[in-house]
């Protein structure tokens, strides 16, 4: 029978003679997050700064050569934040390199967590106390303290990663260790076929897909989300995979504004000179919290009924106008907006200002209002989850992920079923099979979700006119 979380948090050392219990600070539910990072593992305390000393050698006593380790941080404010290394600590003087380390703050319930920038040092492991990326350095100076440098090996944000509080009141070291005890999450919560005859069996269903209304060819899919969730990364990726190539046809990246600065619908085709496919994604311009900067809700109000011309210019600080009088004819239903998708980043779920919520919260009532599909497409899994960013197909296993969907289900308020976890293509030169299933799982949720859910009343008018 599995331990206890109480029993498996004891750690009785021998020194000197001496038997010393330590008990950890970690909450049953909160150690279970940070497992939940890492996959089926144990972890076992190995210092407690309460009891032996914030001193550098007191840490190195106890923690060098542990292999991997997790340490825990807390400060008065009540913020519960620290890092993990894949390396071990052996006061060797080098500069290490590990892909696996991250560092990670409890925001709410769910620890967010931050991986290493590309090209850095995960630390120096000198004989001072812990560091991470020679930015964050904790016992800083064989004080209670933590210190941030202001290096670039992490995107730290102090405020809400620890409050801008630097005092400590306690700080653990965990070793990690893997279980033997076979893992109750091991068993997929969503079942998924990571095989190359499921990937042709998606896209030969997305390429004989019959819209149910036969005045729609294609359905036309409106991605909506903040600046830099990934909204022009999808379509690229889904474009990639029908052109057996990787593909970057929509400007894309992660700066603070959105490079999308136009109303855009891409149309894909199967293949270099193949025929069109039945469905068009829709770009917009990214969401921001500013008042007058970013999409305006009012030119979504207008996309979603067909106003919206291809290649309009967006202007945060004056909406598209719609000229009734001016227009030739009615919009007709193929010109509007068949199903809705949410585009989130997973790493950011639990950061999301008020504002920015509150303008999801407007455009999902005007969506409601209109009985349009919904879906939430809740992109960059693999930099949310150390354990998924290893093996993407532990994403359907990895309790953490599971959390995530159950919270922007919670606060978005579509079903879980309709949170769709993905990895969009970004850095790779290749397809890569598991990438391509969940995109292509993803898009065709989107149009099977799509027109057969829309309310008659909202299309009345289109099918009177068409």
């Amino acid at each position: 029978m599995k331990a206890s979380f109480k029993e498996m948090r004891q750690k009785k050392q021998v020194r000197d003679g001496t038997v010393e219990s330590l008990t950890s600070d970690l909450t049953e539910e909160k150690s279970k997050q940070l497992r939940a990072l890492l996959g089926n593992v144990e972890l076992s305390l190995l210092y407690k700064a309460s009891v032996h000393g914030y001193k550098a050698s007191a840490f190195h006593q106890r923690c060098d050569r542990q292999g991997p380790t997790l340490l825990v941080a807390y400060n008065s404010s009540g913020y519960i934040f620290g890092g993990y290394t894949s390396v071990d600590y052996a006061q060797s003087g080098q500069h290490i390199t590990d892909e696996d380390t991250f560092i990670f703050s409890f925001q709410g319930k769910i620890p967010v967590c931050i991986k290493i920038n590309s090209g850095y040092n995960a630390r120096l492991d000198d004989a001072g106390g812990p560091n991470f990326g020679q930015q964050l350095y904790f016992c800083y100076n064989n004080q209670p303290v933590v210190y941030n440098s202001g290096g670039n090996a992490f995107s730290i944000n102090t405020a809400t990663m620890y409050g801008n509080d630097a005092q400590l009141s306690e700080c653990e070291v965990y070793k990690v260790e893997q279980s033997s005890q076979v893992s109750t999450e091991e068993k997929p919560w969503r079942n998924v076929l990571w095989t190359a005859e499921r990937r042709a069996e998606l896209m030969e269903m997305i390429r004989n897909h019959k819209p149910v209304m036969t005045s729609v060819s294609r359905v036309r899919i409106l991605m909506i989300g903040p600046v830099g969730a990934g909204k022009s990364s999808f379509f690229n990726s889904i474009n990639s995979i029908f052109m057996s190539r990787i593909t970057s046809k929509a400007m894309s990246g992660s700066a603070a504004t959105s490079l999308t600065t136009q109303f855009r619908t891409y149309p894909v085709k199967d293949g270099r000179g193949g025929k069109l496919l039945p469905f068009v994604l829709c770009d917009t311009m990214g969401l921001e919290e500013q008042s007058g900067a970013g999409l305006d809700i009012e030119d979504i109000s207008s996309i979603l009924q067909g106003h919206v011309p291809d290649r309009y210019k967006f202007n945060p600080m004056a909406p598209f106008q719609h000229n009734e009088q001016k227009s030739s004819r009615p919009v007709s239903l193929q010109e509007k907006i068949h199903c809705v998708v949410y585009v989130i980043d997973a790493t950011k779920i639990s950061l999301m200002s008020d504002k920015l919520q509150e303008k999801l919260a407007s455009i999902r009532r005007k969506v409601n209002s209109l009985g349009i599909a919904q879906i939430v497409l809740m992109t960059k899994v693999d930099e949310a989850c150390p354990l998924v960013e290893k093996d993407l197909q532990s994403l359907y296993v990895s309790s953490y992920i599971k959390l995530k969907v159950q919270e922007v289900s919670s606060w978005l308020g579509v079903p879980v079923s309709c949170v769709l976890p993905v990895k969009n293509y970004s850095q790779e030169l290749e397809l890569e099979l598991n990438c391509d299933v969940l995109l292509l799982t993803a898009l065709q949720q989107m149009l099977t979700n799509s027109i057969q859910k829309v309310k008659p009343l909202y299309y009345i008018h289109s099918l009177h006119t068409d």
